[in-house]
């Protein structure tokens, strides 16, 4: 069935319940899976989202930029790392990619580059005129990716 099962997850609260299903789904097929998180600047929770800190930008406001970006890539890797010892405790292998950028494409890229069968993310339920404006992660990976698509709902 689905032996190579890529996950994407972030930082979000349903991603938890997205690690579940896939760890659930690779366990039942004895699969194998990618744990991936894409951190992008517009994430809700991205330390850098250019919200007006300042009217103008100093080397020491840019300086603390790179220091909360570098620390929220650190704990974003840190819960990579635990669910792939999750993992690795239900005998399921694993392994992770953290990129930095846009998420739908990357997530595309990664499951065809990989040759995934499955792809599992998250869904928040924004309203539709939040998605039209920001657009959605889960529909972009919907409508483009080479593969089936399991959406986890909140």
């Amino acid at each position: 069935m689905y032996n190579k099962i890529l996950v994407a997850a972030d930082n979000s609260p349903i991603a938890e319940q997205v690690i579940e299903v896939a760890l659930t789904l690779a366990k039942g097929v004895n699969g194998q899976l990618m744990l991936v998180n894409v951190l992008s600047q517009n994430a809700e929770d991205s330390p850098i989202s250019f919200a007006p800190y300042a009217s103008s930008y100093s080397i020491d406001l840019i300086e603390k930029f790179k220091e909360d970006w570098q620390q929220y890539q650190k704990e974003s890797l840190q819960k990579l790392e635990n669910w792939k010892q999750k993992a690795k405790n239900m005998n399921i292998k694993a392994e992770l990619r953290q990129e930095n950028g846009n998420p739908g494409p990357i997530i595309c890229r990664l499951a065809k580059e990989w040759e995934a069968e499955l792809i599992v993310i998250g869904r928040r339920g924004h309203s539709m005129a939040s998605e039209i404006i920001l657009g959605s992660v889960s529909s972009y990976v919907i409508h483009r990716s080479h593969c089936s698509v399991h959406i986890v709902q909140s």
